[in-house]
């Protein structure tokens, strides 16, 4: 059964968490589909533009993601601290970047003169803006219905286009994390939609292969920022050639099915995060069989299930196996 979505997130115990929608139609969300010949490629051009703009509305990060011919996986950082931080004004203005508001929130910003009930609407709409510039659900409605319209346009019918929920994953810890992205960045490589990341139209690996042969990383994205320090900055732990060598190497075995191709600097990365070579194989490839829900090393499991009140910590034994040595 569906669960609400306020007993999946939690943001006290992580930020990170993977989000997949798939459409509920038969036909394609992108692609070609060999039963009517009809060809819809453009359509991850839109998928892909709506993720990277609505990054730049929500305080939500872009860590990992695959547009494929009937669903898309998404792996985001909720950044919560950057909400609170914004001004009113900058909530406002971040608000008006993806949504219309209200005639008083753009008066507000106007410094036009408000009346004290004009003024308590506006506080009550800055507040409900701000939770939802953190909220997941929001973040994935603003990214399904404009896409769902589009295609309802284009394929000249109306109902439903995306499934009613889209499912969405806690990442507990760092492995859970990058085990995670891997297997989202790998996608086109295991379903033979392209021969290496670096050829994978639409991902966010081949955005930072492009970036990373300038030297530099793509502004959209959560980036690389290295080992933990003082003053961290925002980011994802390790660099980005270490993470970029660590998907070729395991898309190098799932597209030749090779085992021992692992390089000294991906097993490095693989010792740290305490996996096994063969278990992070295996969770690269199966990731969304194995984990149906939150993913992590059992104590984080189990504080998450403690705060949201659950008795059942689903897929204890999965993340035991998998993700621990």
């Amino acid at each position: 059964m569906a669960r609400p979505r306020q007993t999946i997130v939690s943001l006290e115990d992580t930020p990170y968490y993977h989000c997949c929608s798939r459409v509920v139609r038969k036909a394609f969300l992108c692609g070609f589909d060999k039963s009517t010949g009809e060809n819809f490629e453009h359509r991850r051009e839109w998928v892909d533009s709506r993720i990277l703009e609505l990054a730049t509305v929500f305080a939500i990060d872009i860590c990992a993601y695959a547009v494929m011919s009937n669903h898309l996986h998404v792996v985001i950082k909720v950044d919560a601290d950057k909400a609170k931080k914004w001004s009113d004004k900058e909530v406002l203005i971040q608000w008006h970047k993806g949504f219309k508001g209200t005639l008083l929130t753009h008066k507000y910003l106007k410094e036009e003169d408000l009346n004290q009930f004009e003024l308590q609407t506006v506080n009550e709409c800055i507040t409900e803006y701000r939770n939802r510039l953190i909220d997941i659900s929001w973040f994935m409605r603003s990214l399904s219905e404009p896409i769902a319209r589009m295609a309802n346009k284009e394929d000249k019918c109306t109902g439903r286009f995306w499934e009613g929920r889209f499912k969405s994953q806690a990442l507990l810890d760092e492995a859970a994390v990058l085990a995670c992205m891997a297997y989202v960045d790998l996608n086109p490589v295991r379903a033979q939609m392209a021969a290496t990341p670096e050829k994978s139209d639409y991902t966010s690996i081949q955005r930072r292969i492009n970036s990373a042969m300038k030297g530099e990383q793509p502004p959209e994205l959560l980036p690389f920022v290295g080992n933990e320090r003082l003053n961290m900055p925002n980011g994802l732990m390790f660099s980005v050639k270490d993470y970029i060598v660590l998907v070729e190497d395991t898309g190098r075995i799932i597209r030749e099915d090779k085992r021992g191709a692992i390089s000294s600097s991906s097993q490095d990365i693989l010792n740290r995060l305490n996996i096994p070579a063969e278990n992070w194989l295996k969770i690269t490839t199966e990731f969304g069989a194995l984990f149906k829900g939150a993913v992590g090393a059992l104590p984080a499991l189990t504080e998450y299930c403690e705060h949201l009140e659950r008795k059942r910590r689903q897929g204890a034994a999965n993340c035991q196996r998998w993700l621990c040595a």
